[in-house]
Formats: C-alpha cells, structure tokens, sequence
C-alpha cells in the first residue's frame, strides 16, 4: 500500500491528494457527485478481486480458509468503525438478507407490532409494508422532524412491540436522528428489539456505540456506499441479547462448525456468535476487495475523524455555493436550519422538478440523483474543493435551463 497519511487540507486541495489512488475511475477528471449512492473505488479495489480469483484458481475447494480471514478483516473494519472490539458481527451480501434473519427471530406471534418511520429506504419500507400486508400491526411514525423523532418512535412502541427500526441518517434528506441512545432504553424498558440502520452513518458520520448509547442495539449497515467496499459487503452487529435467538430464516452456515454433530431429526442447532445469524455459500471476491479498500483507507489515514470532518467541510461548502447562485425557493430551496452536526454525508436539496434538474446536471457531467422532491449532492473524499464549486456553477446552468421549459 503506498501513499501518506493525509490531512483534511490535502482533500480540499485542487488536485485532491486522493485523486491518484482513484485514477480507474477517472475521478480527477469527472465530477462524481454520487457519493451517497455509489462512491468511486481505489484502484487497489482490483488488486483484491485479482487475489480472489488467484487464490481461488490455485487452491480450489481449499481457498475459503483465505476467503474466511478476509471476511474477517472486514468484521474486523466494521468493529472499528462502530467502537465496538470483539463485537459481534455478522455478514451478508446485502441488508435485506440479513434484516429478515433480523426479523425471523423476534416473537412475532406474542408481539406482532413493529414500529417503523416513514422515511426508511426501501429495503425496509417494502418488507415492512408487505408483513403489513400479512397481518402484522406495522406502525410508521413521520420521519420529520428529526430532531424528535427518537422520542416519538419511543412513544408508539407498547409492550406489543417487537422491535423498533429506524435509520440513524435518513436517507432523502441527510439529517442525522438524535437520541437514538433514549430510544435504545425506552425499547429495553418494554422488552422490545431497536434496529438502527447506519447505511448513511458509517463514514460521514462518527458512529461510536458507547457514545451514542447502543451497545444493546442491533446496527446494520454496508459498505456500497461511503466505505467503498463495493457490493456484497454489508452487516450485522449483534448485541448480547442475540445469544437466545433463533432466526427463522437460517442458513447452513449457520451450524458450519458443527455439521459433522448434527443429529438426524435433531432441533435445529446454531453456532455461536455471529454464526448464529449466518447464511449460506457466497461469492467471497466482495470480502477480498474490501480487505484491500479497509488496508488502504488505514495507510492512508482516513480515520472516522477525518472523514466526518471531510465530510462536514464538504458539504457545508456545497451548501453555501448553492445558496450563492440565488434561485428561485419556487424552483430549488434547502433545510439552512440545521447545524452542521445535524446533517449526514450529502447535501439534500428540494424541488418540484428535482427528477428534471437530476437530467440536466447528468447532460452537464455532473453525476447526482434524486429521490421524489429531493435532488441529493454527494461528495466524496477525492474530490478538490474546485470540483465542487465547478459542479454547482453547473447545477445554475441546468436550473437556468430547466426553469425555461
């Protein structure tokens, strides 16, 4: 791994003294602001899916003792990112997968209550509603404010309530949800599960547990986003609690250390830790690439301090070369409310015609998207502060032009 650690003035400056770790995807030369969604991988991203395929091609059935270690660097990395050594984590190739294994161990029968926000990504949003469907009592509480809504998630939850699930930063606006620690006591004290999904936490945002006051919450999250782990590479942290569950939903990896033991017509048994909550066979090449990304982002010192305060700087700046331009609150306006400790990694703007500026910033090469009335600005580490402005001074051009049609 080569490369210095770096400082915050080392990302801010033109060109980003990330930019040459990146130079597959061009990011000097393009102006990525998709990093909400889709950040840009360093080129040693490749270096791990080679490995995976060499080691592979020469040890055959043998290689998943390697394929093991590099998923547990990437337990490892997520540890570190959560405070929360020893913790135990497990993998999956994506949140849905592992927030159904999640959801088949709690008691559904004795407490068919699930208490939810209106502002969840989808992967919650659908199953919730389809269990909706099915006959559960799905609870959704309105995503706005934040600032309350730790508070009002507490008050739905009754001793029906099975679990409480809700994102530590919403996923269309950007705003961080405060008090999830008091939320975390509330749903102990009626023996309810919390879930948090920290997709849109983890890299923007510090996201210690003890800190926050979760080391009794169970925390999802993945890596396709901020961490630019790529696919495939997503988790579940298991608080101790987990230890008397048994998922429902279960694979076969799930009793992996002991299936030479396993009884014929037996219960169906579980490893301990984190196997408890495993799957089944997988493609490791996500664990292989990750390992290499988590390697590189430690050489280069992107710790969670520095990131968050990358991330801050960032988006602050966005936010004040937007307000520059003085458009029309009719056309496009933001939240300036909100501190900077309140808002997560990417800059949510809102627009009527939020899907049609989406287009033209796209004709404008300036890559961004949009949810409903939300057109979000997603920076990244690699990209200069130069970058930024020149993607702004873009999104006038495309407002301009959008407001002529």
């Amino acid at each position: 791994m080569t490369g210095a650690a770096l400082e915050l003035d080392d990302l801010r400056a033109s060109p980003n003294a990330l930019a040459g770790d990146y130079a597959r995807f061009g990011v000097g030369d393009r102006l990525l602001l998709s990093g909400h969604s889709h950040q840009a991988w360093p080129d040693v991203a490749l270096d791990g899916q080679v490995e995976a395929f060499e080691d592979a091609a020469r040890d055959v059935d043998a290689k998943w003792e390697r394929a093991f270690a590099k998923a547990e660097a990437v337990r490892e990395g997520v540890r570190a990112l959560l405070g929360d050594p020893g913790g135990e984590v497990a993998l999956g190739g994506n949140t849905h997968e592992l927030v159904l294994r999640f959801l088949s161990a709690l008691d559904l029968r004795a407490r068919p209550r699930l208490v939810t926000t209106d502002g969840e990504f989808h992967t919650l949003r659908r199953q919730l509603d389809r269990l909706a469907e099915a006959g559960l009592d799905v609870v959704k509480v309105p995503a706005a404010p934040a600032d309350t809504l730790a508070e009002r998630l507490a008050a739905a939850a009754d001793d029906r309530t099975a679990a409480v699930l809700v994102s530590a930063v919403l996923f269309e606006t950007a705003r961080v949800v405060p008090g999830l620690g008091e939320l975390a006591d509330a749903c102990a004290a009626r023996g309810a599960e919390l879930l948090v999904d920290a997709y849109h936490a983890l890299g923007p945002v510090r996201f210690g547990l003890a800190e926050r006051g979760l080391e009794h919450a169970w925390v999802t999250g993945g890596g396709y986003k901020y961490l630019q782990l790529g696919e495939g590479n997503c988790f579940l942290r298991l608080p101790a609690q987990a230890a008397r569950l048994r998922p429902v939903v279960t694979g076969w990896y799930a009793e992996f250390d002991a299936l030479a033991a396993v009884p014929a017509g037996g219960p169906v048994g579980y490893g301990a830790g984190a196997s408890r909550f495993a799957g089944s066979t997988y493609d490791p090449t996500s664990h292989y690439r990750a390992a290499w990304v988590l390697a590189f982002f430690a050489a280069r010192g992107l710790t969670p301090e520095l990131l968050e305060r990358s991330y801050r700087h960032q988006v602050a700046l966005l936010g004040t070369e937007v307000d520059a331009l003085e458009l029309p609150d009719a056309l496009l306006t933001r939240d300036r409310d909100a501190p900077p400790e309140a808002v997560g990694g990417f800059l949510a703007l809102e627009s009527p015609r939020a899907g049609e500026l989406r287009a033209a910033l796209a004709q404008r090469g300036v890559m961004a998207d949009s949810r409903g009335p939300h057109l979000r600005l997603g920076p990244a580490p690699y990209l200069s502060d130069a970058q930024l402005r020149e993607a702004v001074a873009r999104l006038g051009d495309a407002a301009e032009f959008v407001a002529k049609l």
